[in-house]
């Protein structure tokens, strides 16, 4: 996955910075402007993938990024489930999300 870097906003030299796709992401380092887009492609390619099971770390704080973080997944079709981690994983500061298994392809005839 690759994001756009905010840098100065003024959308001169800015690159993609590239994103390791594994069950956990954490959003501590994404401008909470970016957190809708980030979060939409990192669904995407999650699924592409097939991991189904998915924690997205978003922190406590005042709960904007937990809110924008919940509905994206509550927007996204392949998002079966989503709910506060277990404590030990996070607690209110994390996600943990179901996605449905991507189908397989049909056999060709």
């Amino acid at each position: 996955m690759s994001v756009c870097n905010s840098g100065s906003g003024d959308g001169m030299g800015e690159e993609p910075i590239r994103v390791p796709i594994t069950d956990v992401f954490d959003l501590h380092s994404v401008p909470a402007r970016d957190v809708k887009e980030v979060v939409r492609e990192y669904l995407a390619e999650a699924h592409r993938l097939g991991l189904t099971a998915l924690r997205i770390i978003h922190g406590r704080g005042i709960g904007v990024r937990r809110e924008i973080v919940r509905a994206v997944l509550a927007q996204t079709p392949f998002v079966i489930s989503f709910s506060d981690a277990p404590l030990e994983a996070g607690g209110w500061g994390a996600t943990v999300v179901t996605l449905a298994a991507q189908s397989a392809e049909p056999p060709e005839a």
